[in-house]
Order: C-alpha cells, then structure tokens, then sequence
C-alpha cells in the first residue's frame, strides 16, 4: 500500500469510509475531501456485475456531461480531403493520415486526448491497434469516435464527452468533472453517466448490476455511494 500523506488522513478523518452514501452527500463529501493546490479532478468508479470476457457482457460507450468534464481536449483526426478540411473547421487540434501514424510510431507522440477516424482510414489507424489500445485511445464506432460526421463528433467531444468501459475487473472508470464545479454539478453529470451505465446493461447481465460505487478526486479518497439509492 502506498504511504499516505497528511492532507489525505485529514481528508479521509472527516468521514467513515466504510459507510454508504445518498448521492449528494457524496458529493458533498468530495469536495470537502479535495485539498490538492490543483483543481483535482473527481471519477467515478463503478463495478458491474458483467464478465467482461464474454462478448454479450461488455458495457461501453460515451455521453455528453451536462457540465463538461472541466478538462480542455486536444483531438486527433484522422482524416484525407473533404473530410480533413472538415475536421479542421470543426476545431480538431491535429489532421492527418498516414503521416500521423508514422509520427506516433517513430516519435512515440502522444500531445492529444481523443483520437477520430473517418471509416475510410481505419486501414492505417487500425495498425496503431497495439499502441493506442492500451491507452484507450484507439477510435470505436460505439464511442462515435469512427464517424463520417466530423462536425458533430468534435462539437461532443469539446463540449465534455467522455467514454466509458470496463476494465479487466469489471469496473468503469470515469472523469465526472473538478472538484470546484461544487456538489450539484458534479452530481448532475454523475446521474446523467449513472443513467447511461445502467442504460447500456447487457441482457445477459444476471443479478445485482451496479455491485459497488465510488467517487473520489485525485487526491482524495474514495466516498462510497449506496448503489439501492441512486435512481
């Protein structure tokens, strides 16, 4: 376990962290909890009663936050032509083709948060696979990240999209904003990912769905919500 620092066993005296939360006390509970000199940002982390390994189980996809995520997003586009001129009016940071997968293979390049591709170029993104896969960056339909539709994927993105997915342990972890959007905004964007999460349950999922939920800041520690009471 790694050595906590004082601020932390402050922050975590301030409550019991073994008990379940109401949403807005949690929220509540984590702003007064972030004592970073950085606006830290806050996730969720929801574990699902799914197993990921089977196909018919796994829970992805992505939602606008009402608030945004508070974050500013450099966007790479992988597009040629039309296309490529599109993406640039629409305030994609990069634009490219085989040019930037060349860049992120030789120059180990990574100056950008979400990376889009028109159909046509996922020949080349596609060879990235390996390298853009574990960091989640590699472009998916579910995601609306692999898209003919620049203009709209880019206005999502800036405006506060993000992606969620399973991890290998079955949990979904999720930005949901800063600790200084204050407690009703972060919990307006945490109901509306709540709200999808549960939206996207497989129907092949048996049992309790949502098995455990946490939100914490960077710094702070986890304040556990009572998954019966979020509705």
């Amino acid at each position: 376990m790694p050595k906590r620092g004082k601020s932390y066993k402050e922050a975590a005296a301030k409550f019991d962290k073994s008990q379940l939360h109401e949403v807005s006390e949690a929220m509540k509970l984590v702003c007064e909890t972030s004592r970073a000199k950085f606006d830290e940002t806050v996730e969720a982390h929801v574990k699902l009663g799914v197993d990921g390994r089977h196909a018919d189980q796994q829970v992805r996809g992505a939602i606008v936050l009402p608030n945004g995520t508070g974050k500013s997003v450099k966007v790479l586009v992988f597009a040629k032509g039309p296309k490529a001129e599109e993406a640039e009016k629409a305030g994609a940071d990069y634009v490219g083709a085989e040019e930037m997968a060349q860049k992120i293979q030789t120059e180990n390049w990574f100056d950008f948060d979400v990376v889009v591709a028109t159909p046509d170029m996922m020949g080349v993104v596609g060879r990235l696979g390996k390298i853009l896969g574990p960091k989640g960056l590699m472009p998916n339909p579910k995601s609306g990240t692999v898209t003919m539709d620049l203009e709209k994927a880019l206005a999502e993105i800036k405006a506060g999209k993000v992606e969620y997915r399973l991890d290998k342990q079955n949990i979904i972890h999720t930005p949901i904003g800063k600790s200084s959007f204050g407690p009703e905004k972060l919990e307006e964007n945490f109901r509306a990912l709540l709200d999808a999460i549960v939206r996207a349950k497989p129907a092949t999922a048996k049992g309790q769905y949502l098995r455990s939920v946490t939100v914490a800041s960077t710094m702070g520690p986890g304040v556990k919500i009572n998954p019966a009471l979020i509705g």
